[in-house]
Protein backbone atom coordinates (compact mmCIF):
# COMPACT_ATOMS: atom_id res chain seq x y z
CA UNK A 1 0.00 0.00 0.00
CA UNK A 2 3.24 2.34 -0.08
CA UNK A 3 3.41 4.86 3.00
CA UNK A 4 0.49 3.66 5.46
CA UNK A 5 0.02 6.68 7.75
CA UNK A 6 1.30 9.56 5.31
CA UNK A 7 -1.63 12.10 4.69
CA UNK A 8 -2.08 13.00 0.77
CA UNK A 9 -4.18 15.36 -0.49
CA UNK A 10 -6.53 14.08 -2.96
CA UNK A 11 -8.69 15.94 -5.95
CA UNK A 12 -11.47 13.53 -7.00
CA UNK A 13 -11.94 13.08 -11.14
CA UNK A 14 -15.63 13.31 -10.89
CA UNK A 15 -16.37 10.70 -13.97
CA UNK A 16 -18.93 8.07 -13.99
CA UNK A 17 -18.12 6.36 -10.68
CA UNK A 18 -18.11 9.51 -9.07
CA UNK A 19 -21.86 9.91 -9.69
CA UNK A 20 -24.30 9.45 -6.65
CA UNK A 21 -26.77 6.73 -6.72
CA UNK A 22 -30.24 7.40 -8.32
CA UNK A 23 -32.32 9.45 -6.44
CA UNK A 24 -35.29 8.73 -5.58
CA UNK A 25 -38.68 9.89 -4.33
CA UNK A 26 -39.15 11.69 -1.15
CA UNK A 27 -42.41 10.47 0.70
CA UNK A 28 -42.25 12.62 4.05
CA UNK A 29 -42.88 11.51 6.81
CA UNK A 30 -46.10 11.33 8.72
CA UNK A 31 -45.08 13.73 11.65
CA UNK A 32 -43.81 15.84 8.98
CA UNK A 33 -46.95 15.41 6.71
CA UNK A 34 -49.22 17.09 10.02
CA UNK A 35 -46.43 19.61 10.59
CA UNK A 36 -46.90 20.97 7.36
CA UNK A 37 -51.06 20.64 7.80
CA UNK A 38 -50.58 21.93 10.96
CA UNK A 39 -48.43 25.51 9.63
CA UNK A 40 -51.02 25.96 6.68
CA UNK A 41 -54.07 25.94 9.18
CA UNK A 42 -52.20 28.42 11.36
CA UNK A 43 -51.92 30.73 8.37
CA UNK A 44 -55.51 30.25 7.93
CA UNK A 45 -56.36 30.88 11.68
CA UNK A 46 -54.75 33.80 11.71
CA UNK A 47 -56.22 35.12 8.37
CA UNK A 48 -59.60 34.41 9.93
CA UNK A 49 -58.36 36.07 13.71
CA UNK A 50 -55.36 38.32 13.88
CA UNK A 51 -55.42 38.62 17.17
CA UNK A 52 -54.98 34.91 18.11
CA UNK A 53 -51.80 35.10 16.87
CA UNK A 54 -49.74 35.29 19.85
CA UNK A 55 -51.34 31.37 20.73
CA UNK A 56 -51.12 30.31 17.48
CA UNK A 57 -47.11 31.37 16.88
CA UNK A 58 -46.68 29.36 20.64
CA UNK A 59 -47.94 26.44 19.02
CA UNK A 60 -46.25 26.87 15.87
CA UNK A 61 -43.12 27.16 18.28
CA UNK A 62 -43.95 23.94 19.74
CA UNK A 63 -44.13 21.85 16.82
CA UNK A 64 -40.50 23.16 15.82
CA UNK A 65 -39.59 22.33 19.09
CA UNK A 66 -40.57 19.22 19.01
CA UNK A 67 -39.66 18.33 15.56
CA UNK A 68 -35.94 19.75 17.35
CA UNK A 69 -35.98 16.76 19.95
CA UNK A 70 -36.76 14.05 17.34
CA UNK A 71 -33.82 15.33 15.73
CA UNK A 72 -31.82 14.95 18.79
CA UNK A 73 -33.12 10.71 19.51
CA UNK A 74 -30.66 9.20 17.21
CA UNK A 75 -33.18 6.32 16.65
CA UNK A 76 -35.79 7.95 16.10
CA UNK A 77 -38.47 7.57 12.73
CA UNK A 78 -40.04 10.58 13.67
CA UNK A 79 -38.09 12.70 11.05
CA UNK A 80 -38.08 9.75 8.42
CA UNK A 81 -36.91 6.06 7.93
CA UNK A 82 -34.02 5.20 9.99
CA UNK A 83 -32.69 1.91 9.59
CA UNK A 84 -31.32 1.27 13.90
CA UNK A 85 -31.52 -2.50 12.64
CA UNK A 86 -31.29 -5.11 9.56
CA UNK A 87 -34.08 -6.61 7.65
CA UNK A 88 -35.21 -9.52 9.19
CA UNK A 89 -34.46 -11.43 6.63
CA UNK A 90 -30.90 -10.51 7.56
CA UNK A 91 -31.48 -10.86 11.12
CA UNK A 92 -33.01 -14.91 10.28
CA UNK A 93 -29.64 -15.78 8.76
CA UNK A 94 -27.66 -14.38 12.11
CA UNK A 95 -26.13 -11.43 10.34
CA UNK A 96 -25.17 -8.22 11.94
CA UNK A 97 -23.71 -5.18 10.78
CA UNK A 98 -20.70 -3.47 12.48
CA UNK A 99 -20.19 -0.16 11.56
CA UNK A 100 -17.32 2.33 12.36
CA UNK A 101 -17.38 5.85 12.04
CA UNK A 102 -15.14 9.40 12.01
CA UNK A 103 -12.18 7.43 9.74
CA UNK A 104 -10.39 6.44 7.55
CA UNK A 105 -7.30 7.06 10.23
CA UNK A 106 -4.45 5.03 8.86
CA UNK A 107 -3.15 4.21 12.76
CA UNK A 108 -6.46 2.46 13.33
CA UNK A 109 -8.25 1.57 9.87
CA UNK A 110 -5.34 -0.33 8.63
CA UNK A 111 -5.14 -2.66 11.70
CA UNK A 112 -8.85 -2.63 12.19
CA UNK A 113 -8.71 -4.40 8.63
CA UNK A 114 -6.36 -6.81 9.64
CA UNK A 115 -8.40 -7.93 12.62
CA UNK A 116 -11.52 -7.98 10.45
CA UNK A 117 -9.65 -10.03 7.89
CA UNK A 118 -8.42 -12.35 10.80
CA UNK A 119 -12.14 -13.14 11.76
CA UNK A 120 -13.17 -13.46 8.47
CA UNK A 121 -15.93 -10.20 9.22
CA UNK A 122 -17.15 -7.79 6.96
CA UNK A 123 -17.89 -4.33 8.46
CA UNK A 124 -19.34 -1.15 7.01
CA UNK A 125 -17.26 2.35 7.44
CA UNK A 126 -18.60 5.71 7.70
CA UNK A 127 -16.08 8.25 6.28
CA UNK A 128 -15.59 11.56 6.62
CA UNK A 129 -15.19 13.20 3.14
CA UNK A 130 -11.99 15.07 3.97
CA UNK A 131 -10.28 12.50 5.83
CA UNK A 132 -11.17 10.20 2.73
CA UNK A 133 -9.21 13.04 0.80
CA UNK A 134 -6.51 12.80 2.98
CA UNK A 135 -5.69 9.15 2.75
CA UNK A 136 -6.81 7.83 -0.76
CA UNK A 137 -5.23 4.67 -0.03
CA UNK A 138 -6.70 3.50 2.87
CA UNK A 139 -10.05 3.83 1.87
CA UNK A 140 -9.39 1.71 -1.35
CA UNK A 141 -7.87 -0.77 0.92
CA UNK A 142 -11.06 -0.59 2.70
CA UNK A 143 -12.79 -1.68 -0.64
CA UNK A 144 -10.29 -3.78 -1.71
CA UNK A 145 -10.73 -6.05 1.59
CA UNK A 146 -14.47 -6.29 0.78
CA UNK A 147 -15.80 -4.03 3.28
CA UNK A 148 -18.11 -1.20 2.50
CA UNK A 149 -17.68 2.54 2.23
CA UNK A 150 -20.63 4.85 3.39
CA UNK A 151 -21.13 8.63 3.93
CA UNK A 152 -20.45 10.31 7.66
CA UNK A 153 -20.72 13.92 5.86
CA UNK A 154 -17.50 15.87 4.32
CA UNK A 155 -16.74 17.96 7.26
CA UNK A 156 -18.45 16.34 10.25
CA UNK A 157 -19.17 19.68 12.16
CA UNK A 158 -20.90 19.93 15.35
CA UNK A 159 -23.33 22.32 13.12
CA UNK A 160 -24.66 19.75 11.04
CA UNK A 161 -28.09 19.46 12.67
CA UNK A 162 -28.75 22.90 11.94
CA UNK A 163 -27.50 23.11 8.73
CA UNK A 164 -30.56 24.22 6.23
CA UNK A 165 -31.40 22.41 3.16
CA UNK A 166 -28.72 24.03 0.94
CA UNK A 167 -25.71 23.89 2.94
CA UNK A 168 -27.23 19.59 3.79
CA UNK A 169 -27.25 18.93 -0.15
CA UNK A 170 -23.55 20.43 -0.37
CA UNK A 171 -21.77 19.01 2.46
CA UNK A 172 -22.85 15.30 1.96
CA UNK A 173 -22.85 15.71 -2.42
CA UNK A 174 -19.00 16.71 -1.55
CA UNK A 175 -18.76 13.60 0.44
CA UNK A 176 -20.34 11.31 -2.08
CA UNK A 177 -18.05 12.44 -5.12
CA UNK A 178 -15.39 12.04 -2.89
CA UNK A 179 -15.80 8.42 -1.68
CA UNK A 180 -17.58 7.47 -4.86
CA UNK A 181 -14.13 8.05 -6.84
CA UNK A 182 -12.24 6.30 -4.54
CA UNK A 183 -14.55 3.29 -3.92
CA UNK A 184 -15.47 2.78 -7.42
CA UNK A 185 -19.20 3.40 -6.18
CA UNK A 186 -20.89 5.85 -4.95
CA UNK A 187 -21.93 4.93 -1.35
CA UNK A 188 -25.49 3.83 -0.31
CA UNK A 189 -26.09 4.75 3.17
CA UNK A 190 -25.38 7.43 5.20
CA UNK A 191 -24.94 8.21 9.30
CA UNK A 192 -25.30 11.87 10.73
CA UNK A 193 -22.51 13.25 12.47
CA UNK A 194 -23.09 12.29 16.25
CA UNK A 195 -26.49 10.70 15.17
CA UNK A 196 -28.51 14.50 15.06
CA UNK A 197 -30.41 15.51 12.13
CA UNK A 198 -33.04 18.08 10.99
CA UNK A 199 -36.08 17.59 9.12
CA UNK A 200 -34.54 19.08 5.83
CA UNK A 201 -32.43 15.96 6.07
CA UNK A 202 -34.46 13.58 5.03
CA UNK A 203 -35.38 15.05 1.42
CA UNK A 204 -31.31 15.54 0.70
CA UNK A 205 -31.12 12.21 1.09
CA UNK A 206 -33.75 11.02 -1.21
CA UNK A 207 -32.91 13.22 -3.53
CA UNK A 208 -29.07 11.78 -3.59
CA UNK A 209 -30.77 8.14 -3.29
CA UNK A 210 -29.02 7.36 0.08
CA UNK A 211 -30.72 5.35 3.11
CA UNK A 212 -30.14 7.08 6.59
CA UNK A 213 -28.56 4.57 9.19
CA UNK A 214 -28.37 4.68 13.13
CA UNK A 215 -27.60 1.64 15.45
CA UNK A 216 -28.77 -0.84 17.61
CA UNK A 217 -26.58 -0.10 20.42
CA UNK A 218 -22.89 2.03 20.35
CA UNK A 219 -20.16 1.74 22.42
CA UNK A 220 -19.40 4.85 23.19
CA UNK A 221 -15.54 4.20 22.66
CA UNK A 222 -14.92 7.81 21.45
CA UNK A 223 -15.60 9.06 25.36
CA UNK A 224 -15.45 5.41 27.27
CA UNK A 225 -11.80 4.57 27.73
CA UNK A 226 -12.77 1.80 29.48
CA UNK A 227 -12.93 -1.48 27.31
CA UNK A 228 -15.07 -3.94 29.61
CA UNK A 229 -17.96 -1.14 30.05
CA UNK A 230 -17.26 -0.84 26.12
CA UNK A 231 -17.88 -4.41 25.30
CA UNK A 232 -20.50 -4.53 27.94
CA UNK A 233 -22.81 -1.93 26.24
CA UNK A 234 -22.46 -4.09 22.84
CA UNK A 235 -23.13 -7.30 23.44
CA UNK A 236 -25.70 -6.82 25.62
CA UNK A 237 -28.65 -8.93 24.54
CA UNK A 238 -26.58 -9.22 21.12
CA UNK A 239 -28.90 -10.61 18.64
CA UNK A 240 -29.16 -11.44 14.48
CA UNK A 241 -29.78 -7.90 13.07
CA UNK A 242 -27.86 -5.94 15.59
CA UNK A 243 -26.09 -2.55 13.87
CA UNK A 244 -23.23 -1.83 16.30
CA UNK A 245 -21.36 1.24 16.26
CA UNK A 246 -17.38 1.77 16.70
CA UNK A 247 -14.89 4.88 15.67
CA UNK A 248 -12.07 4.02 13.60
CA UNK A 249 -10.10 6.97 14.52
CA UNK A 250 -8.17 8.23 17.38
CA UNK A 251 -10.35 10.22 19.75
CA UNK A 252 -8.71 13.68 21.20
CA UNK A 253 -7.75 14.20 24.80
CA UNK A 254 -5.74 12.83 27.38
CA UNK A 255 -4.32 9.04 27.16
CA UNK A 256 -6.12 8.83 23.30
CA UNK A 257 -2.74 7.02 21.70
CA UNK A 258 -4.92 5.00 19.99
CA UNK A 259 -8.65 3.86 18.82
CA UNK A 260 -11.09 1.85 21.40
CA UNK A 261 -11.60 -0.02 18.89
CA UNK A 262 -8.40 -1.70 18.33
CA UNK A 263 -8.84 -3.79 21.99
CA UNK A 264 -12.58 -3.90 21.94
CA UNK A 265 -12.49 -5.80 17.92
CA UNK A 266 -10.83 -8.92 20.01
CA UNK A 267 -12.84 -9.58 22.58
CA UNK A 268 -16.23 -8.52 20.87
CA UNK A 269 -15.96 -10.61 17.43
CA UNK A 270 -14.98 -13.75 19.75
CA UNK A 271 -18.61 -13.05 21.73
CA UNK A 272 -20.06 -12.49 18.05
CA UNK A 273 -18.46 -15.62 17.35
CA UNK A 274 -19.58 -17.54 20.44
CA UNK A 275 -23.08 -16.38 19.78
CA UNK A 276 -23.48 -17.84 16.23
CA UNK A 277 -23.50 -14.47 14.29
CA UNK A 278 -22.45 -13.18 11.38
CA UNK A 279 -20.68 -9.45 10.46
CA UNK A 280 -21.68 -8.08 6.83
CA UNK A 281 -21.78 -5.06 5.10
CA UNK A 282 -24.88 -2.83 5.02
CA UNK A 283 -25.16 -2.99 1.59
CA UNK A 284 -24.83 -7.11 1.89
CA UNK A 285 -27.14 -7.43 4.26
CA UNK A 286 -30.15 -5.19 2.78
CA UNK A 287 -29.48 -6.39 -0.60
CA UNK A 288 -29.89 -9.75 0.45
CA UNK A 289 -32.92 -8.99 2.12
CA UNK A 290 -34.65 -7.01 -0.84
CA UNK A 291 -33.83 -9.89 -3.42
Amino acid sequence: MGDRGKAMSYVPDLGAASQPAAGGRWRPAPAIRLSAVFHLGSLAAVALDPPSWPYIGAALAANHAALGLAGMLPRSTTLGPNLNRLPQAAASRGEIALTFDDGPDPSATLPILDMLDRYQAKASFFCIGRQAAMYPDVVREIARRGHGIENHSNRHSKAFAGYGIRRLQCDIEAAQEVLAALAGRPPAFFRAPMGLRNPLLDPVLARLGLTYVSWTRRGLDTVDRNRESVIARLVRELAGGDVLLLHDRVATGPHCDRAMALSVLPALMDRIAAAGLRPVTLRSACRSAAA
